[in-house]
């Protein structure tokens, strides 16, 4: 149906091209290009052993226009889905606009110099976008992403009005390792650490990093302490939702990971500012990337599962009502169709959905778009059937944490 160009080679990237591979009716060709040409190649063989399906590979410089217009021109991708790192979306972008194709990434762009991550740089590419007849789907992975989706479905098929939501992220795998981020160290770390900002009332209402606890019993997973944090579809939900009064995101981490995160941080390694070291400039949290072990390499060793999910209250037809929508994921499960953990897998099916309703025709209309603000009925429809079955349920009322 379409001939897709995936840039990056992480273990998201691994999941996706597993899953396109998987649904060769939609993805006609699959091209998968990096920097590292020979990470691709690993992924490509991975793929034709499980799904005897051969893809492309190409060496590729994210951050060259010029090299990534001439790339898309050579595969003739009608799509490119964007799983390499944020800082590199605005360049991408700016290729599909050259090229053009459509775009989809996973997460919102971030300056490289600069631990903030908004989308107002990639919403300033709406008018471009329309303009061109090119579709561009920002976020497409679980949260933001599916959670987005989610609560889309809840006000369509479930409330009239959200006035509260929480985005609840636990992940209850185990890997066995002293301290490891289960996607790159490098985002995972500036995100954990970054200040955290909720929506209430009208406008953000900050708060120190670790600082807010709850403990919560996650369906699948059991009891776990989560954190509140920041995160990016906050922003696009109470842009989209005028009516959200209040919404919130957390994420469960044990207390070895927040021991880790939180010496790290007080010695310096988590700093993305230049520094000398024996007369070269270093950037310290890009050194301890290299420490720390690569997230691909995780998936043999994770055991548990993950739950991600949406508790919303909102009304319909006059009454209040709260609802927890979420999936249960199965790490081992995850590895063995596709050889990645669940936290890569959760992100590269939705990432394929995404891509698949780009193919479809499902998702066309010219412009830059969140989730939320699309149909959520094919979507939800083609989780179920790819890995990452949803249930939905309706509470006794608001949460009180």
């Amino acid at each position: 149906m379409g001939k897709t160009l995936v840039i990056g080679a992480g273990g998201v990237s691994s999941a996706a091209v597993h899953k396109m591979a998987m649904n060769a009716d939609i993805f006609s060709e699959i091209t998968l290009a990096s920097r590292r040409k020979f990470k691709c190649d690993e992924i490509a063989e991975g793929v034709k052993q499980r799904t005897g399906v051969t893809i492309a590979t190409a060496e590729v410089d994210a951050m060259d226009v010029a090299a990534v217009v001439a790339l898309i021109r050579k595969t003739g991708a009608e799509l490119l889905v964007n799983l390499a790192l944020p800082y590199q979306d605005l360049k991408l972008m700016d290729a599909c606009l050259e090229a053009g194709i459509h775009y989809l990434d996973t997460a919102n762009y971030e300056p490289e110099d600069e631990a903030k991550f908004e989308y107002r740089w990639q919403w300033a590419y709406q008018d471009k976008f329309k303009e061109a007849g090119l579709t561009a789907i920002l976020g497409s992975g679980f949260d933001p992403g599916v959670t987005s989706v989610f609560a889309t479905w809840l006000r369509k098929h479930k409330l009239d009005t959200i006035r509260q939501i929480d985005v609840l992220d636990a992940n209850g795998g185990d890997n066995g390792q002293a301290f490891a981020t289960n996607f790159n160290p490098e985002i995972n770390l500036r995100e954990v650490l970054a200040e955290v900002r909720h929506w209430e009332n009208g406008e953000w209402v900050p708060s120190a990093p670790m600082t807010k606890k709850v403990e919560f019993d996650f369906p699948g997973v059991g009891k776990k302490n989560m954190y509140l944090m920041y995160h990016e579809e906050l922003e696009s939900l109470k842009t989209h939702f005028s009516e959200i009064e209040r919404a919130r995101f957390w994420m469960t981490f044990g207390d070895a990971y927040i021991m880790h995160a939180t010496v790290l941080q007080n010695v310096g390694m988590t700093g993305i500012e230049p520094v000398m070291h024996d007369g070269q400039e270093i950037i310290p949290i890009k050194f301890l990337k290299t420490l720390l072990p690569d997230p691909g390499d995780l998936g043999a060793l994770t055991k548990g599962k993950a739950c991600i999910g949406d508790i919303a209250t909102g009304m319909k037809d006059g009454v209040e009502k709260t609802y927890y929508i979420y999936n249960i994921c199965d790490h081992e499960e995850c590895y063995a169709e596709v050889g990645s953990q669940a936290v890569s897998y959760t992100t590269g099916v939705p990432a394929m959905i995404g891509a698949a309703m780009v193919l479809k025709g499902l998702w066309r209309e010219p412009g830059v778009w969140n989730m939320e603000q699309l149909d959520p009925d094919p979507f939800l429809e083609m989780l179920n059937t790819q890995g990452l079955p949803w249930q939905v349920h309706e509470l006794d009322g608001p949460v009180s944490f």
